[in-house]
């Protein structure tokens, strides 16, 4: 992803996130902020999960 395809939203931690330079981050901290990341996509992915089933319940519900 180019940074120039990012979302221009100025507070938008998400944007920040991904324009911080890396240059200056050991590779412990580099390994660090890859598995804060990966715990972070996780998060995402299961409430993902929830609301498509979620979803799929409500559906259930009102097609009876």
């Amino acid at each position: 992803m180019e940074i120039d395809d990012l979302p221009h939203a100025g507070n938008d931690a998400l944007a920040q996130l991904i324009r911080e330079d890396l240059d200056p981050l050991s590779v412990a901290e580099l390994e660090a902020r890859i598995t804060a990341l990966e715990g972070e996509i996780a998060r995402c992915r299961k409430r993902i999960e929830h609301a498509v089933n979620h979803r799929a319940s409500a559906d259930s519900l009102f097609r009876s």
